[in-house]
């Protein structure tokens, strides 16, 4: 076969799994993860399923390549984010960061639950989603990790009862940092999630109308909670 041919054949396969993922998209915000079908995938496309079978073996493949692919599109709007507030204080690279995160889960909200959302029955994440999933607390890490050797941190508080956690949590995410960092950074993803799913999934609703504002004041509480203090 010459190269044209193959190269011809390589960009429809790219555009055929774009199209596949694209539908599966679409089911997603009609049905839910939960009822993703490759068979009702097939028929918007126009396939056999047998065909579509070709690009995704399975169910749980073409939701792994959809989870992979959100992750991968949420770290880069907030690594974009970082990279515009370099010049600033670790709070605001923060504050940047977390907002990122916000905007593109308002902007992307079935794309979020599916990757934040209710686990998926019958489905396990493999090990090849975890590069995706961690860019975004790699940048959050990165910013401790900066503000450690410089300016513009302080040690939050730990309690005894978790020192032995703190110190296995620690060597699995990021060694370079005190028990008391790693731990209060854990703590602030979580509520990060808490308040982006409130607000996405309803909570919110009668209880907080002013939410950019509100969202900002919470996530810089949660910049000084893991230790961040913009230098004066």
């Amino acid at each position: 076969m010459s190269s044209t041919a193959q190269g011809a054949r390589a960009r429809a396969r790219i555009e055929v799994t774009a199209a596949i993922k694209d539908a599966a998209r679409r089911q997603l915000a009609a049905e839910g993860a939960a009822k993703l079908s490759l068979r009702a995938v097939a028929r918007e496309l126009g396939m056999v399923s047998s065909a579509l079978y070709r690009y995704f073996p399975s169910r749980d493949d073409l939701l792994t390549a959809l989870i992979i692919d959100a992750y991968d599109s949420l770290g880069e709007t907030a690594e974009h984010a970082h990279a515009a507030a370099a010049d600033a204080g670790p709070v605001r690279r923060w504050v940047a960061v977390c907002e990122a995160v916000r905007a593109w889960a308002l902007g992307h909200p079935h794309e979020y639950a599916l990757i934040y959302g209710s686990p998926v029955p019958g489905y396990t994440a493999p090990q090849t989603t975890v590069p995706a999933a961690s860019r975004v607390g790699l940048i959050l890490i990165a910013i401790l990790r900066d503000a450690h050797q410089g300016p513009g941190v302080t040690k939050p508080p730990l309690a005894a009862e978790l020192r032995l956690e703190a110190d296995r949590m620690t060597a699995d995410l990021a060694p370079d940092l005190p028990p008391e960092t790693v731990t209060a950074l854990v703590a602030a993803w979580a509520q990060l999630g808490g308040l982006i799913g409130f607000e996405l999934f309803g909570q919110f609703n009668r209880v907080v109308e002013d939410r950019e504002p509100f969202f900002r004041h919470a996530v810089t509480r949660l910049a000084h909670g893991v230790g961040l203090v913009d230098p004066r």
